[in-house]
């Protein structure tokens, strides 16, 4: 679980507003409260009188008024709830409210992360990755190999679709289960529709859900983000998410090849990649592109460092968009990638 400090401190703020909510909301009660049952207010001012003087008879060292001072603060105190209660409201009106009763809205059980600090982490990574909502229908429970055949048989491999796919499920599949103790990089490269989006969104779940950190951005939109970093005017951004693309836990970069190449594009990719295996960061690419292409567009050294850092998978097969839109038009709706 990674966050960086404006994140942590993101969700700080979130809890200490809760908590002036909660103080806000409590005060509104007690108005409430004390213009429905004038009696309750002259309570709570002879409960208060009663402290004060119990503070004074502590402080003067007279225990015997003490101990009756006490029995009187505590048999004013026990009938609020009664009174509340005869006037419609809950016993519990005038306690303080919290979303989290386990942690009082603090974050922190002790020294430990509330388990709803732990889901608002998650929350908040989901938000941040730019895939909130796809995830709920491309994940690992939802992938299916129907669409990948025996037959097809890639040229460049000699294996089918469907071996090649196979292949990759493990791959990502492991990338999961050890993404806590090994450093890993994913290549995901072949044919068009074929899947290699949706393996990066299984990850991208697995990973989140288990809180670390996942940005998603398509090969234009990460470069349009490092251009508005160069030349445009930083201030007026998120002066945060340049970090967290070279610090996340996972960057996924999408379609890579489709951006309009330049010696910007090229360098800045560079840039990003060696950056991130410096700081031991996974990183998951997939394009369109054949291995010579990338190495063509992107320079050898960029191809150096996926070759030599990156597990390079290959899938081939029919474009599934289609094969859905065809087998929809039949009456079949299936989610597969």
């Amino acid at each position: 679980m990674a966050l960086s400090n404006s994140q942590y401190d993101h969700l700080m703020r979130t809890y200490e507003q809760k908590q002036l909510d909660n103080e806000f909301q409590l005060r509104k009660r007690y108005e409430k409260a004390y213009a429905l049952i004038p009696e309750l207010e002259e309570m709570d001012h002879s409960i208060s009188s009663l402290s004060v003087k119990k503070a004074r008879l502590l402080l003067d060292g007279d225990q015997t008024a003490l101990s009756s001072l006490k029995s009187e603060i505590e048999e004013l105190s026990a009938q609020k709830p009664a009174l509340l209660k005869s006037h419609g409201l809950p016993a519990n009106y005038l306690e303080m409210h919290y979303q989290c009763p386990d942690c009082k809205d603090t974050g922190y059980i002790g020294t430990h992360k509330c388990h709803c600090f732990k889901k608002a982490i998650v929350d908040y990574l989901y938000t941040q990755s730019n895939l909130k909502d796809i995830l709920d229908k491309e994940n690992f429970s939802t992938c299916s190999l129907t669409y990948y055949s025996r037959n097809h048989i890639d040229p460049l491999t000699g294996r089918s679709s469907l071996e090649s796919m196979e292949t990759a499920l493990n791959v990502c599949h492991n990338f999961v289960d050890t993404f806590s103790e090994e450093f890993h990089n994913i290549l995901l490269y072949g044919d068009t529709g074929v899947g290699k989006t949706f393996l990066s969104h299984c990850i991208a779940k697995e990973l989140m859900d288990s809180a670390y950190s996942v940005i998603y951005f398509t090969a234009a939109g990460l470069f349009d983000i490092l251009a508005e970093n160069t030349f445009g005017k930083r201030q007026n951004k998120d002066s945060d998410v340049f970090e967290h693309i070279y610090d996340c836990d996972l960057l996924i970069i999408d379609d890579l090849g489709t951006e309009l190449p330049n010696s910007f594009t090229v360098s800045q990719l560079f840039i990003c990649l060696n950056e991130r295996i410096l700081r031991q960061k996974s990183t998951i690419i997939s394009t369109n592109l054949a291995l010579d292409d990338i190495k063509t567009i992107y320079s050898e050294r960029t191809f150096s460092r996926i070759s030599s850092n990156y597990t390079i998978l290959r899938i081939t097969g029919d474009d599934i968009r289609i094969q859905k839109k065809l087998l929809n038009l039949g009456g079949t709706n299936d989610v597969t990638p």
